[in-house]
């Protein structure tokens, strides 16, 4: 039977509330390269990008297992 991998925000890779951290473990990605490609975003989306990230804090749950 195959395990099913969920998206969480992160506990230890977090900065702001840890959505950008729990991407980059989701994808095994290191969560910096994460974080440079979002800012990078940001500039290009004139900020669309920030009301995503905003909502996806409210979605996206957090970890709560060590």
């Amino acid at each position: 039977m195959k395990t099913v991998k969920k998206l969480y925000r992160s506990r230890s890779n977090r900065i702001l509330a840890g959505v950008l951290g729990g991407i980059g473990e989701y994808f095994n990605i290191d969560p910096t390269l994460i974080r440079l490609l979002f800012v990078g975003g940001l500039f290009l989306s004139f900020g669309t990008l920030s009301i995503l990230y905003i909502i996806s804090i409210f979605i996206i749950p957090k970890v709560w297992e060590n």
